[in-house]
């Protein structure tokens, strides 16, 4: 199978990662009891920074779709990715190495701190990179 694969599967997968991330930063709601006195607490503890007035709550939404924004964009930016290892897989080698690294830490950063849905489909975007980072080895570039 060929690098361009591989990153397709890959971009897929991301942009559904940050699609439910996303989507579950809008649509979710505290469970009753701690977790919305929880969020309560974070929406209640406003203050100055940066000539703004924020919240902890809005820091928490910020970041949760800041992330779902960012798996989003490397989704297309690994469908170009894609279409470039076609023509010339060993140029985009370093790029799909250094993605592989940070899903790896991602997985690790989400098992350590989330859940294990996002573990899985990390680690399976880390796969689908590591394969298409070995196979885009074996083609020789056009002379």
């Amino acid at each position: 199978m060929k690098p361009v694969l591989f990153l397709r599967i890959a971009s897929g997968l991301t942009f559904v990662h940050g699609a439910l991330h996303a989507v579950n930063m809008i649509v979710s709601k505290p469970a009753q009891g701690p977790p919305q006195i929880a969020v309560a607490a974070m929406k209640a503890n406003v203050f100055p920074l940066m000539g703004m007035t924020r919240s902890y709550w809005d820091f928490y939404m910020g970041m949760g779709l800041a992330g779902g924004i960012s798996l989003i964009a490397e989704a297309i930016v690994f469908w170009q990715l894609s279409s470039l290892a076609r023509s010339n897989p060993r140029l985009v080698r370093p790029m799909v190495a250094t993605f592989l690294v940070g899903y790896l830490a991602l997985a690790v950063n989400s098992c350590t701190y989330f859940f294990a849905p996002p573990v899985i489909i990390e680690l399976l975007i880390a796969l689908f990179l590591g394969l298409a980072f070995i196979k885009s080895k074996r083609f020789e570039l056009p002379r």
